[in-house]
């Protein structure tokens, strides 16, 4: 589902919204999620995942067409 799809299912399930209002209600809700995960703090969403940060280590990549190292 994309971020306009999800707009659109929360303006049909909620009538009394406008688009506009619902497009606010998705981007607040992302911000939110993004700014609290900047924070170093988990977020959980009961019925859907999880969400944290990791920290890893460097490594060397491959290019998978060409096999050449990145």
């Amino acid at each position: 589902m994309t971020r306009s799809e999800l707009v659109a299912r929360i303006a049909k399930l909620n009538p009394s919204l406008l688009q506009n209002d619902a497009e606010n209600v998705v981007e607040t809700i992302f911000e939110t999620i993004k700014k609290s995960l900047k924070e170093g703090n988990r977020v959980e969403l009961r019925g859907f995942g999880v969400f944290s940060v990791r920290q890893r280590k460097a490594r060397q990549g491959r290019n998978p067409r060409t096999g050449e190292e990145v």
